[in-house]
């Protein structure tokens, strides 16, 4: 009779220790709980805050007299940190020295209108972090989008509504395609996606800049500078709230596509496919899920989500664009992935958050508050979310990633 003990761990080979320790490092990454996430935000923010104090004209004169008379230091301090704070409101959320309704919530609309690609890149990052993938050609696939969108916006002239779907089709199409030769090199020949991805935003940055410089994207009357000939005015993006505002129809695709991205990946069951190649390929193999397949089908649909993302940039605006339309999109839609949880409501308000940090810049820098004090906060919350051990050593009582037993 032979004794069954419950749970053992068996060792596993040599070969595959690194493996398991990646998808360990993979499911804890994107399983990240709202509570660290909401601990990253303020590990940042107080960062921010610190920096805002001790780089301030009026507080570094206290510094020398700080224990003798630390009265003035807080004084200082404090009103650095009330100046900062009140231009991040006013550039973010509500200007509350406008005269009007209208300037007053503008900001409010200026947040929205930078949050609407970063969510959609952001779902598209989402994608591929579910399914155990990195896709870290955001830019290329954008760019792809942008491009092919606009030759269509510039090149074929049709009715009002029509003008506008077709080009939002061939900008789906190039992203899709763009991500899907990643996820097929993945699948057919197992070269890593990271290195894939990242490659093709060279490919792609160099490829479009110079279609910008040919008769196919560009008006050779203009000059030689790469830019995109302007959109006819039927396949732009129309205003959302009227002249005035920035905020274009684009930004309720947006959320249109984070109601299509929870209903894909909770509901459907590619997305079901998709969670469990994520969670272990090997099981998934085991229930009859073709896992390269799934890993092509992934890659292309997060093309599809970055690719509403390069609409947004191409299609929200009436003129033309350069190379560098993408805005750097694609590397901040990480981040947006990583702090929402790769869930549908975690992107939307991380990317409402990043977009709020973008709008707030310029008031700012006029308030006299470094602007890049923010992509200091953006590079530290990514900090703390990619690097789980660390933010459970500042913070202990984060709950533990869950273990894997065999």
């Amino acid at each position: 009779m032979t004794a069954v003990v419950p749970d053992q761990q068996v060792p596993s080979p040599a070969g595959e220790e690194r493996p398991d320790r990646m998808r360990a490092f993979l499911r804890d990454l994107a399983e990240g709980s709202i509570v660290r996430t909401l601990v990253a935000i303020a590990l940042s923010l107080i960062a921010g805050l610190l920096l805002v104090v001790f780089t301030n004209e009026d507080v570094r004169p206290t510094l020398s007299y700080v224990f003798g008379r630390p009265s003035d230091f807080f004084q200082a301090a404090g009103g650095a940190i009330s100046t900062a704070w009140d231009a991040l409101i006013r550039g973010a959320i509500w200007n509350t020295r406008a005269d009007s309704f209208a300037d007053g919530i503008r900001p409010l609309t200026e947040t929205l209108r930078f949050a609407g690609p970063l969510i959609a890149a952001g779902l598209g990052l989402a994608v591929t972090f579910r399914t155990g993938l990195f896709n870290i050609g955001g830019q290329g696939q954008m760019l792809m989008a942008a491009a092919w969108a606009s030759f269509a916006a510039s090149q074929l002239h049709l009715p009002w509504v029509i003008h506008l779907l077709v080009a939002m089709v061939f900008g789906f199409v190039a992203a899709g395609l763009w991500a899907g030769i990643a996820g097929f090199l993945k699948a057919r020949t197992g070269a890593h996606e990271v290195i894939v991805t990242i490659m093709m935003n060279y490919i792609a940055v160099s490829l479009v800049t110079f279609l910008m410089r040919t008769p196919v994207l560009h008006d050779m009357s203009q000059g030689q500078n790469p830019a995109t000939i302007a959109p006819d005015p039927t396949a732009v993006f129309p205003l959302l709230l009227g002249e005035g505002f920035d905020l274009r129809w684009s930004f309720v695709a947006c959320l249109l596509a984070v109601v299509v991205f929870w209903w894909l990946m909770e509901r459907s069951t590619l997305g079901f496919r998709l969670r469990m190649v994520g969670a272990n390929p090997d099981a998934a193999r085991a229930a009859g899920v073709n896992v390269e397949t799934t890993a092509i089908l992934a890659m292309v649909i997060s093309g599809l989500f970055i690719g509403l993302a390069g609409l947004n940039q191409a299609l929200g605006r009436e003129g033309n664009y350069g190379p560098g339309v993408d805005a750097g999109i694609g590397f901040d839609a990480i981040t947006i992935a990583l702090v929402g949880g790769n869930g549908a409501l975690g992107v939307l308000f991380a990317g409402i958050l990043f977009g709020a940090f973008k709008a707030a810049s310029p008031t700012m820098q006029v308030a006299d508050v470094s602007p890049e004090v923010l992509s200091v906060m953006q590079g530290l919350i990514l900090l703390f979310i990619a690097a789980p051990p660390l933010i459970r050593a500042i913070v202990p009582f984060l709950p533990k990633p869950k273990e894997e037993t065999r």
